[in-house]
């Protein structure tokens, strides 16, 4: 019988407050807590604690404060990465972030989701399904990216939107929900 975090990581529906998963984002909020109490020219113990925190992070990662997550261990950030204030990442599934990305303020990537289904919800059943953020991408802020998302390399998403489907390459696209508005030179 598979365990909830297994169902978590293979995209089924699992119970998130087990004691395993508990656990886990207990561990990650107290690395948070630390994290987002630091002085803002902490910049050696804020690197020190985001590595701790994401499975990968490339070089010239800059994450204004404050920042949120669930477990940090399904976040992989490329090279040169800026998030501006107020970036929530919740995490339950893989999320890939590109090199040369940059996140406005209140940017929100949300891999999980819960059923439609009243009983299975009652439940508190949810599942969760990746994030790709791929190369060059701007995310404008108070923007929302739900479940199995991907962004194509060079768009660029306008600010406000909820991007619910894909949004292919080298496209500006902005609404709720987000929409292509034209293609890139």
């Amino acid at each position: 019988m598979q365990t909830n975090k297994e169902k978590m990581l293979a995209g089924e529906l699992y119970q998130s407050f087990d004691q395993i998963l508990s656990t886990e984002r207990q561990e990650v909020q107290k690395l948070l807590y630390r994290l987002n109490q630091l002085e803002p020219d902490n910049f050696k113990e804020k690197s020190e604690i985001l590595n701790l925190i994401f499975k990968d992070l490339g070089k010239n990662i800059f994450i204004e404060l404050p920042f949120r997550c669930d477990y940090g261990y399904n976040i992989s950030i490329g090279k040169n990465f800026f998030a501006n204030f107020n970036c929530t990442f919740l995490d339950s599934a893989p999320i890939k972030i590109g090199n040369h990305v940059l996140f406005g303020p209140n940017v929100s990537l949300f891999t999980s989701g819960h059923p439609i289904d009243v009983e299975k919800r009652k439940k508190l059943f949810q599942f969760a399904k990746p994030i790709t953020i791929e190369n060059n991408v701007w995310i404008g802020g108070n923007t929302v990216i739900n479940a199995g998302v991907t962004i194509g390399e060079n768009t660029v998403i306008g600010a406000g939107s909820v991007v619910t489907k894909s949004i292919p390459a080298n496209v500006v696209a902005a609404g709720n929900p987000c929409k292509v508005i034209r293609k890139l030179d």
